[in-house]
């Protein structure tokens, strides 16, 4: 082996122990905290695609943090207005045609959300992938082009979580979650979330495109696609209170 080749070997070796060297909770919270940023608002498309019917929404949204989000149904027009909030766990909902804000009761947080293939409970839960689960890398494997660590995600015991265990594909550049699989607690694969068409937004490349596929049920998925996505906004605190769900338009 000439000069040549030992030097890169060893750069090959250093890359490789750097990519190792950051804990697999260190590269999920890196993941997390670029999508989330302080504070952000969007723009979505949602498209429910199901074997014999398809229906589409678009939504606006903004988030503070882990703990806050509050987002208004645009169109179709039959659930226009419609708004939802998210204070901590606690959900509630505005509906226009009668005028009323409710909050959801526990037995209601494992139903499907707007008719998608989102749970109540999926939107509430997403900040304790942190928080409730045991982070470990265990490969690495490409992801639309992108090199990425595959981590495994378990249980904490007692965590109030549904999945037994999550496997996240995050890429080593960008700290992109690229696809999240999510599986029982017999380790049957359940759901999953897969991101495409890479996009910069307010200078960070995330996925556009997210796909949320039910694998037992064939022909069956919500397509989430971000038209605009903001970071880092000025937001009122009385925006994420029930008092002003009624005024955000």
């Amino acid at each position: 082996m000439n000069y040549l080749q030992r030097l890169l070997s060893i750069v090959a070796l250093c890359f490789t122990t750097i990519s190792w060297a950051q804990s697999a909770e260190e590269i999920i919270r890196k993941a997390d905290e670029k999508y989330r940023g302080k504070s952000s608002y969007s723009e979505m498309t949602i498209d429910i695609v199901r074997p014999k019917w398809s229906k589409q929404m678009k939504i606006k949204g903004w988030t503070e943090g882990t703990k806050y989000s509050v987002s208004i149904v645009t169109s179709p027009a039959k659930e226009k207005g419609t708004v939802f909030l998210m204070r901590d766990k606690e959900v509630w909902n505005y509906m226009p045609t009668i005028d009323r804000t409710i909050k959801f009761p526990p037995s209601m947080m494992l139903q499907n959300w707007m008719g998608t293939d989102l749970t109540n409970d999926d939107l509430v839960k997403q900040s304790s992938i942190l928080e409730d689960y045991t982070h470990k890398i265990i490969g690495e494997e490409p992801k639309e082009g992108y090199d990425c660590w595959m981590i495994e995600l378990i249980p904490k015991e007692d965590a109030p979580v549904v999945w037994g265990k999550v496997l996240i594909w995050v890429d080593k550049l960008e700290y992109m979650m690229l696809q999240s699989d999510y599986y029982d607690e017999d380790d049957f694969l359940v759901n999953q979330m897969i991101g495409s068409d890479i996009k910069e937004f307010s200078g960070k490349k995330l996925p556009s495109k997210l796909r949320v596929i039910p694998i037992e049920d064939e022909g069956q998925e919500t397509i989430l696609i971000y038209d605009k996505l903001e970071f880092d906004i000025n937001i009122s605190d009385q925006f994420f209170t029930t008092n002003y769900m009624k005024r955000i338009r």
